[in-house]
């Protein structure tokens, strides 16, 4: 696993989302990038994600681009592929890029299920290892996650969490369907949390546009996988 930078800001804070319930990850990274304009540096490459390269609106867009905002300091890790057999690699990755850039801070994103069938009654929690992020997550009434269980690329972090500035934002959500409400309930706290006055309701507006561009290109992503495992399997015999 290889990561390629242009720039190489230091101090930044690294928010990371990945495809998982509800592709909260994944949409919220996206319109996080969108509202901040900023710039792709970056990206993550490895021979194990599929040989893939998506075009939208006739861009590039990498299976995992790094994204950089000059103004907040902000470093963006967007994810558009599978990351299923790697997550350990990729978590490495990042906490290697964090310390190697010296970060603030470092955000993951993750939906976990739901109790309720009703989107607009879900919750949001937290976990920290950031005194100040504590106090300003208390303040705004979120309470830490107690229960549950956290998969892929941010569960992997955790384990390693005592030896990063880690804080996660945890969104209850449905994992058979794109939750825009879900995303737009995190970029209200990570409002709170950098103040970075980034307006949700663009994202609820355009939630019907984010959720099938973001699902196309997953569902793209899979299809490329499973053309080559097929390829790999008619060699066999």
């Amino acid at each position: 696993m290889k990561i390629e930078l242009r720039k190489r800001p230091m101090n930044p804070i690294i928010i990371e989302g990945f495809p998982g319930f509800g592709l909260v990850g994944t949409i919220t990274t996206e319109f996080l990038i969108e509202q901040l304009k900023a710039e792709q540096i970056g990206v993550i490459k490895s021979d194990e994600i599929p040989a893939m390269i998506a075009i939208h609106d006739s861009k590039i867009v990498n299976p995992i681009g790094i994204f950089y905002d000059k103004k907040t300091n902000i470093l963006i890790v967007h994810i558009i592929t599978s990351v299923q057999g790697i997550e350990w690699k990729l978590a490495d990755a990042i906490t290697n890029l964090a310390k190697e850039l010296k970060a603030r801070q470092v955000i993951g994103l993750e939906g976990v299920a739901s109790p309720t069938e009703e989107a607009e009654k879900s919750k949001c929690f937290y976990y920290t290892t950031n005194d100040d992020s504590r106090k300003i997550f208390a303040k705004n009434n979120i309470g830490p996650l107690k229960e549950g269980i956290i998969l892929g690329v941010t569960g992997a972090m955790l384990l390693d969490a005592e030896s990063l500035p880690l804080s996660c934002i945890f969104a209850e959500t449905h994992s058979a369907l794109p939750d825009s409400i879900a995303a737009a309930k995190i970029i209200e706290i990570l409002d709170k949390l950098l103040g970075l006055k980034i307006d949700t309701k663009p994202l609820m507006a355009q939630a019907q546009k984010f959720e099938s561009k973001i699902k196309g290109l997953l569902e793209k992503s899979k299809t490329t996988s499973d053309m080559q495992m097929k390829k790999r399997l008619s060699y066999v015999g």
